[in-house]
């Protein structure tokens, strides 16, 4: 996998990771106006664990904790 930064039609920094096969896994979902936050964006990301929790879910349309 790798990580892609570019920058959106608005001029703001963002993310994308992608697969080996180029599809994309996840984004930032937000744009930056520095490059260095959208970078540290990436640092976050790179930084999870295996033993990062995941949490199931019956409604996926509850995303809030």
């Amino acid at each position: 996998m790798y990580f892609v930064m570019y920058k959106d039609q608005m001029g703001d920094w963002r993310w994308r990771l992608l697969a080996e096969d180029h599809q994309i896994v996840a984004d930032s979902g937000e744009g930056y106006r520095n490059k260095g936050d959208c970078q540290h964006g990436i640092r976050l990301v790179k930084s999870t664990l295996s033993a990062t929790p995941v949490i199931e879910r019956e409604d996926a349309l509850c995303l809030d904790a």
